[in-house]
């Protein structure tokens, strides 16, 4: 009988000591790219493509937030180099034989901004 009653409390006890990590921290990335970033105030929104071709991988995403369109492109320009992007339009950048898009639709609340990965 005792085994019955601590074991709801062991868990609880677990449960309540474990660190809550919200939805939208800071340092994630995108299920489908895991080595991209998402900009701080960006969630991802479900439904992300990922296909694998023989010549790459195409992937199409899309997150949502309350942020601003500077503040997305900003975060990017500065974050990407980093990876190892190098920037070649407004919003593409090209890393090995993949081609980068980020296109930031800012007349949208929230912000939505598009991610698009192709072979190059």
């Amino acid at each position: 009988m005792v085994r019955s009653v601590v074991r709801p409390y062991v868990l609880a006890i677990l449960l309540l000591g474990m660190p809550i990590v919200p939805a939208q921290a800071e340092g994630t990335f995108l299920t489908e790219l895991e080595d991209l970033p998402l900009a701080p105030g960006l969630a991802e929104a479900p439904g992300g493509v990922l296909f694998d071709s023989p010549t790459g991988r195409i992937v199409e995403a899309t997150a949502h937030g309350d942020t601003t369109a500077e503040q997305v492109v900003a975060f990017y320009a500065q974050t990407l180099p980093e990876l190892g992007w190098q920037k070649v339009g407004p919003s593409s950048y090209r890393r090995d034989n993949e081609m980068l898009k980020i296109e930031v639709e800012a007349r949208h609340r929230p912000l939505l901004v598009r991610f698009s990965l192709v072979p190059q």
